[in-house]
């Protein structure tokens, strides 16, 4: 397994010291309203590495690593996705690109939703794609006798991370992560487990996933408090994919208007990996139809 990170052409790497964090983020694209994406689990930036340069060509992109994945700076034991939330407002304060496009997926959804609730002058629109919310059914994900998956409380569990996928990192995603999750056959190749392995398997590689999900378990009621007293005011767009329409039916239950919803059929959970032209043309026409207005 490789240890040099991966890239792509036309984009640049650049490194912020953001809220006693080092993130790591590139981008693409010299004109055009600003988008920024935001990975899910097991993903960093690189998640979006075949949908960048079809954004590019009329948008500036920034698609960054979370604190505790990727190229950025490992976590604390306490991370949440408060802080997640808040490592975003100060990197898009730092670019001077506010307010922008916002693009998150997977896990990401507690991240993302803080930030809009809470910085609603860094947002222009929202992107939402396969995405739950604890306190709006996500926490349902979890139970295992229900159909839930067992890695959500393998993650959450103090110290269970390190001592069962520390080491793993190549087979727990080639071997079970994208092959479970995955409708396309192809669209995820043996590079893409690589890079994505690499910056698990670097010490402390697994507490950015470990204080998502954890937060994903406890933050419910708080996620409901802020859904009721600053629902979102932005447009927002529900892209569903292997998982149906739980992504629109959250997102309609903490959202003051009216959403946009589209569904990518024949394809798994990871959008942006297996159909990069459908979920770009989506995104696009979405963020035109708002800028428009």
């Amino acid at each position: 397994m490789t240890t040099t990170n991966a890239t792509i052409p036309d984009i640049a790497h650049h490194t912020a010291q953001i809220n006693g964090a080092e993130l790591h983020y590139v981008t693409a694209g010299s004109t055009g309203s600003p988008i920024l994406l935001v990975h899910g689990f097991p993903e960093t930036w690189w998640a979006f590495h075949k949908v960048i340069p079809l954004l590019a060509e009329d948008h500036q992109v920034v698609a960054v690593d979370l604190r505790g994945f990727g190229d950025s700076s490992t976590a604390n034991d306490d991370h949440d996705s408060t802080t997640a939330a808040e490592d975003l407002h100060g990197l898009i304060q730092h670019l001077g690109l506010g307010p922008v496009h916002l693009t998150g997926q997977d896990i990401s959804g507690g991240t993302v939703f803080r930030l809009v609730a809470t910085h609603p002058q860094d947002v222009l629109s929202l992107t939402a794609i396969e995405m739950g919310l604890a306190g709006f059914g996500l926490e349902g994900l979890a139970e295992v006798t229900h159909g839930g998956s067992w890695h959500i409380g393998a993650l959450a569990a103090p110290g269970i991370p390190e001592l069962l996928f520390a080491g793993r990192e190549r087979e727990l995603l080639g071997q079970w992560a994208f092959p479970s999750m995955t409708a396309v056959a192809g669209s995820i190749t043996d590079a893409d487990v690589d890079e994505l392995a690499r910056t698990y398997a670097r010490p402390g590689g697994w507490r950015g996933a470990v204080g998502l999900y954890r937060s994903m378990l406890t933050e419910g009621d708080d996620l409901r408090n802020l859904a009721a007293s600053r629902p979102l005011a932005v447009p927002v767009l529900a892209v569903g994919a292997g998982g149906g329409p739980f992504t629109a039916a959250t997102l309609d239950q903490v959202t003051a208007g009216e959403i946009t919803a589209v569904q990518l059929d024949g394809v798994g959970h990871y959008a942006a990996l297996e159909a990069p032209a459908a979920l770009a043309a989506q995104i696009l026409d979405f963020v035109r139809s708002v800028d428009s207005a």
